[in-house]
């Protein structure tokens, strides 16, 4: 790997992010700036930490550390994702496939911490 860029992880986690936040844009004004901005939030915070774990590649435990923040915010974007499909069910398909795509990103995030803590030489 020579860059961030080269993690399926974070290729992943970027798609993810303008999909979720061109649908956020879907919902009613005042959900845009409550719920919409924390589903906006979480999900840049996954690519962010990424990002930034990597540029701390070189300690080994700060990397593991950002990529488990990086699988938080993940889960947080779920959360907020089956909140926005309770309270409108007319987005309940296209929520369900976005967060099906978070939940597949998640085991990606997963597996990568775990090649992390057991292969990475610093």
């Amino acid at each position: 790997m020579k860059s961030y860029q080269d993690l399926d992880i974070y290729k992943i986690s970027l798609e993810l992010f303008f999909e979720t936040h061109r649908f956020s844009l879907k919902l009613p004004s005042y959900e845009k700036y409550e719920l919409g901005s924390q589903l906006r939030r979480s999900s840049d915070s996954i690519n962010t930490n990424i990002v930034e774990g990597y540029g701390r590649k070189s300690y080994k435990q700060d990397f593991v550390k950002f990529l488990v923040y990086a699988h938080a915010s993940n889960l947080e974007c779920h959360n907020h994702l089956e909140k926005l499909k309770v309270l409108y069910p007319e987005y309940d398909a296209e929520v369900q496939l976005i967060q099906e795509e978070y939940r597949k990103l998640g085991v990606k995030i997963h597996n990568f911490i775990e090649y992390v803590k057991t292969n990475w030489k610093t």
